[in-house]
């Protein structure tokens, strides 16, 4: 097995390095450039023109993504042209606090949706069935933007029992303080987001715990005499994991790459919301570095939704 993830990592790095230079000519054709109205509205077009051939913007693409690539392999990412800082810096501080809301979201949508979905699958058109079910098709008719903003406006603004921006509070140390001021701004987001993402999981699982139950090694477990609760455990819960952990995979490492919308709405400083920001300043850079960064994260995803199938159903083996 370990041979087999070996493999499957080194045929990664070509894929990472086409997904480079395609990434490299996107960020390249947007219209605009990062130095019109970002630095003073009335700056001169000379003045544009000089920060762009010192920037090497003006070279041929080959040769900008050539110097891009060298200084690729020593550690350097480049300079952010909007808040001119190295962007490994400024990622790095980014990937924290989406770490932060990553592993609360995560943890907290397999928490309550396993347990929703396997209640509601064994338990099949009970009152709990029916309200699960319709809690699952409001959410799913609701767009997530509109969860979230509904979210912040109640429980941040009215009610005023979590905070609605950034990512630790003003004026807090380092030590315990920093990590319950961290964790008070990721709770509602990381709530919203867990009650949102809940929904897929909770639906495959009960309809495959339904379809399960009707099949015929339950029933042959059944009339054997094995105990319900042992049935469900050893039988019918494994085997209905299966579509779920063939895409945990990708829903760890979306979450790692920033959610878009929970980061935009409750300007929390994450991946997320840098990437947005770096598209409207048109900050190649950034960009560049962030969208290759979510390339190289899918692609361990499929990895990672391999081994996690083959550690739930030992038939499987990753090839």
């Amino acid at each position: 097995m370990w041979k087999t993830i070996l493999r499957r990592v080194l045929i990664i790095i070509p894929e990472v390095f086409v997904l480079s230079i395609l990434v490299f000519l996107l960020a390249k054709a947007m219209p605009g450039d990062p130095f019109t109205g970002s630095i003073n509205p009335h700056t001169s077009l000379a003045h544009i023109h000089h920060l762009m051939k010192i920037n090497g913007l003006y070279d041929p693409w080959y040769q900008q993504y050539w110097n891009w690539l060298v200084h690729l392999f020593h550690g350097d990412l480049g300079m952010s042209y909007e808040y001119q800082e190295p962007v490994t810096r400024i990622v790095g501080e980014r990937a924290i606090n989406t770490l932060w809301l990553a592993v609360f979201a995560t943890v907290l949508t397999y928490a309550i949706g396993l347990p929703v979905g396997l209640y509601a699958g064994r338990h099949q058109n009970s009152r709990g069935d029916h309200a699960i079910r319709m809690y699952t098709y409001v959410t799913y008719a609701i767009p997530f933007f509109v969860i979230l903003v509904m979210g912040l406006w109640i429980f941040g603004y009215l009610l005023g029992w979590f905070p609605t921006t950034g990512s630790i509070g003003t004026n807090v140390g380092s030590g315990f303080p920093a990590v319950i001021s961290r964790l008070q701004h990721i709770i509602l987001p990381g709530i919203l987001q867990a009650l949102f993402g809940l929904v897929g999981i909770v639906q495959y699982l009960r309809s495959e715990v339904i379809d399960a139950t009707h099949s015929d090694y339950v029933r042959t477990a059944r009339s054997k005499g094995v105990p319900v609760k042992d049935v469900f455990k050893h039988h019918v819960f494994r085997n209905s994991l299966l579509p779920i952990t063939a895409t945990a995979g990708y829903s760890i490492t979306g979450l790692l790459g920033g959610s878009i919308y929970t980061e935009t709405v409750f300007s929390y400083p994450g991946m997320g919301l840098l990437f947005v920001s770096a598209i409207n300043y048109r900050d190649y850079t950034v960009i560049t570095a962030l969208v290759l960064m979510y390339g190289v994260l899918s692609m361990l995803g499929t990895l990672l939704s391999d081994i996690i199938m083959a550690a739930v159903d030992p038939r499987i083996r990753i090839e």
